[in-house]
């Protein structure tokens, strides 16, 4: 399929999700804002629409990032343990039954933040007593705290009653069901952070990405680097896991795709991963949100229904 043919399927996705979900809206009603129909497209379909454009660019773009600086292509945003601090968290809000709104972040939201940026501080600290590869430490490190925080979270589950556990399990799968402005500014101000940081060091990136050595070599701060663009990453993921819960796959198969599509050096494929990472998941909403289901799929199995198979074909095509 042609490039440009993928490209506009997705950029019409984009357009029209705002106008599909379950109640049809009344366009000339759009205008007017004192009518239904204006009030959910703005106050939610709206909304809903640009947090997920930017969440997907988040997810694709952390990707790249990661898989890039640790130069494994099967590395994820989620690798480090950010999404398993933030879930913990989350969850540990939840068993404690807090349902409280501090600064219109609610506590469940609060948690999630407050485990991923424990995880990031963890891990900064145990940095500096890294030796040798500090890539593989970090990897280790990562996996380690996932383990700890994945037992953590069983013996949440395990103290939780029923209407708790359900809402835990609601929130691994992944929710892009947000009210309101809030949550889309904090995504869109993080992804925009995100894309001007790892875009502004596109050129260390690239050479990293080869060997830390030959980086080394060209005059690259390749630990200081490192650490910068991890934690700017960490960061967005930390915030956007604690809003949203862990969205899997498009961090993984997104860099993959348009490296498939766009053959060029990684420099040069930043923003086409990080657009076509958030028209990804609108497209993946989108089909969530339209499928004649009794409630609406979480965003989890969509991403992996549509992200699992394509990233094994991916597999068997490079075998071949």
């Amino acid at each position: 399929m042609p490039r440009f043919v993928i490209w506009g399927l997705l950029i019409g996705v984009l357009l029209f999700s705002p106008f599909m979900g379950a109640v049809d809206l009344n366009l000339s009603d759009i205008f007017h804002l004192d009518t239904l129909s204006a009030q959910i497209f703005y106050d939610i379909r709206l909304p809903r629409v640009i947090f997920t454009f930017f969440a997907g660019l988040i997810l694709a773009l952390s990707g790249l990032l990661f898989q890039t600086l640790f130069r494994n292509s099967l590395m994820t945003p989620y690798t480090l343990g950010i999404s398993s601090g933030a879930t913990l968290g989350a969850g540990i809000a939840i068993k404690l039954g807090l349902a409280s709104i501090l600064f219109g972040i609610g506590a469940v939201t609060l948690f999630g933040f407050l485990g991923a940026m424990l995880t990031i501080f963890l891990l900064l600290y145990l940095a500096r007593f890294l030796k040798g590869s500090q890539q593989t430490s970090l990897l280790l490190l990562g996996i380690a705290l996932s383990l700890f925080y994945t037992s953590a979270l069983m013996l949440v589950f395990y103290l939780g009653n029923t209407i708790q556990n359900d809402m835990l399990i609601r929130f691994t799968m992944g929710s892009l069901s947000i009210i309101g402005w809030n949550s889309p500014l904090l995504i869109s101000v993080a992804a925009v952070v995100l894309l001007i940081g790892v875009y502004s060091y596109r050129f260390e990136l690239q050479l990293l990405g080869i060997s830390e050595e030959s980086a080394t070599l060209k005059g690259v701060e390749s630990k200081k680097i490192t650490l910068i663009l991890l934690l700017i990453a960490s960061l967005s993921i930390g915030l956007l896991v604690s809003i949203s819960g862990p969205i899997g796959f498009v961090g993984l198969v997104v860099p993959h795709i348009v490296a498939k599509l766009y053959p060029v050096t990684i420099a040069k494929r930043i923003i086409k991963t990080a657009l076509f990472g958030g028209f990804f998941l609108v497209f993946c909403d989108t089909l969530s949100r339209s499928l004649p289901t009794q409630s609406e799929l979480p965003i989890g199995i969509i991403t992996a229904l549509i992200g699992g198979p394509f990233f094994i074909y991916l597999i068997i095509s490079r075998i071949k």
